[in-house]
């Protein structure tokens, strides 16, 4: 590829798409880092939380699929869903045509996320509101398109990772490959 295009001396538009990345990569850190928080505070495993967060819509979901959506290392999902089925929280049922286990929150589970979901609910409600006041909801299709595309294009640039030794091949969604 040509350097010369990533020359902000001489293409000044590059260094405002620059300074909108950096300020929109800072604001998904920030919110990142507002969940992390969040969890200290329940005292609760921040890929715990996640997950009840994922499983919190009344829908069973299979390991693959809350690891592709969710980015969990498949390592990761394997040890949290042991622990939530020993609490008692989780129950994984066999799909009748294939060997892939859905995942369902019990009715304790439910009442478990409910009490540590319930408060992160009310202030997405709350920002998401402030921020309507202000902003089109279109900016939502806007992030998640943005989402799509930088994914896209960083697949598409990156080389293959090389294997190292005692670092897993993580494959797409940050699955084990």
């Amino acid at each position: 590829e040509n350097v010369a295009y990533f020359n902000f001396e001489t293409n000044p538009k590059l260094n405002e798409t620059f300074a909108e990345i950096r300020r929109l990569m800072l604001a998904t850190n920030r919110i990142d880092g507002a969940y992390y928080l969040l969890s200290r505070k329940l005292g609760v495993k921040e890929n715990i939380l996640a997950l009840l967060y994922a499983l919190d819509d009344e829908e069973t979901h299979s390991q693959k699929r809350i690891c592709e959506d969710w980015l969990f290392p498949k390592t990761t999902i394997n040890t949290i869903i042991r622990e939530l089925v020993q609490a008692g929280y989780v129950t994984l049922c066999r799909e009748e045509n294939g060997r892939e286990k859905r995942i369902a929150l019990t009715q304790a589970g439910k009442d478990y996320a409910s009490k540590m979901l319930k408060g992160v609910y009310q202030a997405e409600q709350a920002a998401m509101e402030k921020t309507l006041q202000r902003f089109s909801p279109q900016f939502v299709d806007a992030l998640d398109y943005f989402a799509d595309c930088i994914c896209r294009e960083l697949d598409h640039r990156l080389p293959e990772p090389k294997k190292q030794k005692g670092v897993p091949n993580l494959g797409e969604g940050g699955v084990e490959a």
